[in-house]
């Protein structure tokens, strides 16, 4: 439930022209929320100049009051930042911290989502890695080879995938350490769920941007998701229902490379109105 501490409410009313969903206003010269239609979406915590409103469905404690020096983002180091990114597939021996893990999460934790809902989860895999990646590849290899013996001129542009997938899970077979395709020996893997694909998307995009921050490396996955697809044994070892969707996976880890610029790209395709 949302609060109003009326001792220390001066009926400002920046929380009532905030509210998205207006349902605050001011009761004998103080604000009152109405928590029947609240969203929890905390902008009459954010916005209140006395820290008279909080609640008790969060962390309080987790609330942090702005100052310029830890929230600034100078404008040009940031769009560097997002130009100088790459995808990783070169990883060292080494694991990744906890407190670096919780830090990523919390990327997607902190990202917006459409009417607060909140619905955005994580599946950190470190400790079953190998089990995964042995489940993958066999995936892999098996829709590989059902693609090559039913191709029709609808399905003609996945036959480079699936020789590639069969070709990857033979060179794993021989050798499981330096031929894996698929994770890179990176130690960990995280697998964002989401009903709604918009709202896992953008915590996946803040997530990888604190993965660059923190000096690691990541890549998105694709055929991790394509290997998970209608495969109940990866399903379950995620611990998958019905009610989540899987929208992206970052694999993981301290990069064994170092870029030295930036790469190019095209122009933008832009239609002025």
């Amino acid at each position: 439930m949302f609060k109003v501490d009326k001792n220390k409410c001066i009926a400002c009313e920046q929380c009532i022209k905030d509210c998205p969903v207006s349902v605050i206003s001011l009761k004998e010269e103080k604000a009152d929320i109405n928590n029947a239609g609240c969203i929890k979406c905390g902008h009459c915590i954010a916005i209140c100049p006395v820290e008279a409103v909080s609640s008790d469905d969060y962390d309080m404690n987790e609330v942090i009051t702005y100052n310029k020096e830890d929230f600034s983002v100078d404008p040009e180091n940031l769009l560097n930042f997002i130009k100088f990114r790459r995808s990783v597939r070169r990883f060292k021996d080494k694991e990744v911290e906890k407190e670096k893990i919780m830090k990523i999460i919390d990327a997607g934790r902190y990202t917006q989502t459409s009417t607060n809902s909140q619905d955005v989860s994580y599946i950190i895999v470190s400790e079953k890695l190998n089990e995964l990646r042995d489940l993958a590849y066999e995936s892999l290899n098996k829709k590989g080879k059902a693609i090559l013996e039913n191709l029709t001129p609808q399905t003609e542009h996945l036959k480079r995938y699936a020789n590639m997938w069969l070709h990857s899970y033979n060179e794993y077979k021989k050798d499981p350490v330096n031929n894996d395709k698929l994770f890179f020996n990176a130690p960990l893997a995280i697998f964002v769920t989401s009903p709604t694909p918009i709202n896992g998307g953008l915590a996946s995009s803040n997530m990888e941007l604190m993965t660059d921050a923190l000096g690691l490396g990541t890549f998105f996955s694709g055929f991790l998701l394509a290997a998970l697809q209608d495969n109940k044994e990866i399903l379950d070892l995620l611990g998958i229902d019905d009610s989540k969707k899987i929208i992206s996976c970052l694999v993981i880890g301290y990069p064994d490379v170092k870029y030295q610029r930036t790469a190019p790209r095209k122009d933008a395709t832009i239609n002025w109105i």
